[in-house]
Parts: structure tokens; sequence; C-alpha cells
């Protein structure tokens, strides 16, 4: 038999809600007196990265470089995608675009 015990179980914890936090001072456990817990995790700008809760419900995220949410998946399909679109192109690629001899091309800083 699998022992499925939660953490607060696992612990012999009794007062709830039960809460584990991480060095920033963010929540990223909570378990209540039911049994029913959620976590999260978050980035080192304290953006939360993943949502998760025991009912099976959970969510990704990806920010950018000033906080702005630029992705979202979760759980029931939600999906928002807005991260930058990069586009890989080779010399040649290029050349053949502009209709150049590749040996023409430099790159200006």
């Amino acid at each position: 038999m699998k022992d499925n015990k939660t953490i607060a179980q696992f612990l012999g914890i009794t007062e709830f809600p039960y809460k584990i936090k991480d060095n920033n001072g963010n929540t990223i456990y909570i378990e209540y007196s039911n049994g029913n817990w959620h976590k999260q995790e978050y980035d080192s700008n304290n953006n939360q990265i993943y949502y998760e809760e025991s009912r099976g419900y959970w969510s990704k995220y990806e920010y950018d470089s000033s906080g702005k949410e630029i992705y979202l998946e979760t759980s029931l399909g939600t999906i928002r995608d807005n991260r930058p679109k990069v586009i890989e192109l080779t010399f040649e690629d290029i050349a053949q675009k502009f209709g150049i001899d590749v040996n023409l091309i430099k790159i200006k800083k």
C-alpha cells in the first residue's frame, strides 16, 4: 500500500494552515486541516513561476526582464504566449533574401 500523506500529516502538524516560506518570505507551500494544499515556486525576482494545488490544478508562468508576464499555461488548457519570437537566419539565408553574395555581408555594431 502506497503512503500518500501530505507534508503536515507526515510531520504530525496539528495547527493549520501550515505554511512553508522560502528565504525571501514567499509562501511556497500551504496546507489546510482538510488535507488540501497548494505550492508555488518563484524566480530570483520573486515572480511566481509555478502553482499547483492538491485538486490537480497547475499553472506555469514566465516573465520578461521588467517583470511583465509573457507566458502562461494552465492545466485547464489556457495558454497566453507573448514571448518574443526569435528568427534564426544563416548568412546564406540573408544573402538569398537580399539577392547578394554571402561574402558581401558584414555585421556592424
